[in-house]
């Protein structure tokens, strides 16, 4: 069966690291962290109070007002402000040819409107249950930044949400390309947002001893790869991808930053939240992702790891990479961006992708920074504290999530 080829044209980021694509972009390939001490929520009473915070944000009112929104968890604002960026970058915001009812929206989430949750919980304890907001479901549900989108931008495709933890936004962005190479859709907005740095969560997982307890230095706290990680940080914020119909978007003379070309899915069928120790169902996945995209693994010149600077996480991804690309994994380059941003739970797939798709636009790699005493059994180019310039024809971007979930995508360059 014929497929069409999938077209990124937009692409939007909120992040510790930025507000917008330029702030970003320019952060992370200077291999500045974005990790500090968390101000918008009083963890004092925690063992654990740094994360990537996303400083100083406030939605535009363009694309919420004043009176909207406070009716919106935090995660909402995140993923909407990114999405909005992505669709002005793809000029669709000034000139789009398409049939509203083939264009779509599916994002990732991992866990929805916590802070929101804790709130209203708070409010019913202390005031009574009438004092729970009316708009309390739409403000916490996760699929509330899909179908916002779609009332704003007039898309009347598909609009759902995927949560499948850590995987969440790589999940969606597979599944939005899908749309597009089956001939269903011409234009999807995908991507992830997820906003937790409040207590409970943050609690929850410094009950499974999960977190760096790093908090007299933030910025070097999460450190993939590294012998001295003590575990991930938590972030926070959105990335987003505008996917076009290929053809199509050339006709329009789109701005094309990249290709979607493949995608694996697997299951470790393992633990429910340890990784595989070698990788097995990692290794499964990247290799239907290479497969999908119909190249040989010695093709891929760069990964972006899940690298989430744990002691077993990172050594079983390492060795999930040696045995997909054998030999070459030593001649290609990796790196965990997650050293600079911290973890995104389920928008982490939405941002490593924007990171991937500016990788293969700039011919920027960017670096794993806080990389000063390399695991030894952790052996591969995780490109060192410092960006490198190269020109790679494919990325590779893994994304995998408690209960063994597995997603990995491949990205191609643009050649005009």
């Amino acid at each position: 069966m014929k497929t069409n080829r999938v077209a990124i044209t937009g692409l939007g980021i909120v992040c510790s690291n930025g507000h917008n694509l330029d702030q970003t972009w320019e952060s992370i390939t200077a291999g500045k962290p974005g990790i500090s001490k968390i101000e918008q929520t009083d963890v004092s009473h925690l063992a654990v109070q740094i994360a990537g915070e996303v400083k100083n944000f406030k939605l535009d009112e363009e694309i919420l007002s004043e009176r909207e929104q406070p009716r919106y968890d935090r995660f909402i604002h995140l993923g909407l402000s990114a999405s909005h960026e992505a669709w002005k970058r793809s000029g669709l915001h000034e000139n789009n040819p398409y049939d509203a009812t083939r264009m779509g929206a599916i994002m990732g989430v991992g866990m929805g409107g916590f802070p929101e949750i804790i709130a209203s919980h708070n409010m019913m304890l202390e005031k009574g249950p009438r004092r729970v907001s009316p708009f309390f479901i739409p403000a916490v549900i996760p699929n509330m930044v899909t179908g916002l989108l779609s009332i704003q931008l007039g898309m009347k495709g598909l609009n759902y949400t995927i949560a499948s933890a850590c995987a969440s936004a790589a999940h969606a962005i597979s599944a939005a390309a899908y749309e597009i190479m089956l001939g269903r859709q011409d234009v999807m907005m995908t991507g992830g947002a997820e906003s937790v740095i409040v207590d409970l969560p943050m609690q929850g997982f410094i009950s499974m001893k999960a977190l760096s307890k790093r908090n007299d230095d933030p910025a070097t706290a999460s450190r993939p790869f590294d012998t001295g990680r003590d575990g991930f940080v938590m972030g926070e914020g959105s990335g987003c991808l505008v996917l076009e119909n290929y053809d199509k978007a050339v006709a329009r003379g789109a701005t094309i930053y990249a290709e979607v070309v493949g995608h694996g899915a697997t299951s470790d069928a393992h633990h429910i939240t340890a990784p595989h120790p070698e990788g097995e169902g990692a290794f499964r996945c990247m290799t239907q992702a290479i497969e999908f995209a119909g190249i040989k693994p010695s093709d891929v010149g760069y990964v972006n790891a899940h690298g989430t600077s744990t002691p077993l996480g990172d050594i079983g991804e390492t060795n999930a990479i040696k045995r997909t690309f054998g030999d070459h994994a030593y001649n290609m380059h990796v790196s965990s961006t997650k050293s600079m941003t911290g973890h995104l739970l389920g928008a982490a797939g939405g941002i490593e992708s924007v990171f991937c798709t500016m990788a293969l636009h700039t011919g920027i790699l960017p670096p794993t920074i806080n990389l000063h005493d390399q695991d030894p059994e952790c052996d591969l180019n995780y490109i060192p504290n410092e960006a490198i310039k190269k020109q790679v024809d494919y990325v590779l971007n893994n994304s995998f999530g408690f209960g063994g979930t597995n997603s990995s995508l491949v990205l191609k360059r643009y050649d005009a």
